[in-house]
């Protein structure tokens, strides 16, 4: 299992695609408040997030409170200030992917703690980062395929019916 953890996240269509990804990959996401929409029963319903049952969420009020509740989670970290690539990561089984708030990213000191974690998606030196969404997908799909893709299925409907 691999663990996406979302750092105060702020725009709900990010944290929607963010579930269904997690709903799809059986990844455990994980929330840490403030949280920038509502996640209630009635929103969820409301938006129409028939996947929502599928997610296996967590919410934390904080996170130091995550990590009272997960100490020591071999975690990393997503950033655009990274020095080295995810390719250069070996992310191994309960791996915990952090990432942070649109706007600003994870906090300075977060970073500073765990500077050795610290991992970059490749882009134009010009561009200021890739949507929240996307970046959530890249790492996450790596981290599986680094771990032979468990309990996915590796094969769609046509390739199933072929004799």
């Amino acid at each position: 299992m691999v663990n996406i953890v979302l750092v105060e996240p702020e725009i709900p269509q990010n944290c929607g695609n963010i579930a269904r990804t997690c709903a799809a990959t059986r990844c455990r996401l994980h929330l840490v408040e403030p949280l920038g929409f509502d996640i209630s029963d009635r929103a969820v319903r409301r938006a129409g997030l028939d996947y929502w049952p599928m997610v296996d969420l967590r919410v934390y009020p904080s996170l130091e409170e995550l990590f009272l509740q997960n100490p020591d989670p071999d975690l990393w970290l997503a950033t655009t200030k990274a020095p080295r690539d995810y390719t250069k990561a070996r992310f191994r089984d309960g791996c915990w992917l952090f990432f942070g708030k649109e706007t600003a990213g994870l906090p300075q000191t977060f970073r500073d703690r765990y500077a050795d974690r610290c991992l970059r998606i490749p882009m134009r030196p010009d561009a200021r980062s890739l949507n929240l969404a996307n970046c959530v997908a890249i790492l996450t799909y790596e981290a599986l395929r680094q771990q032979g893709f468990p309990g996915l299925c590796g094969e769609g409907e046509m390739a199933r019916a072929q004799p």
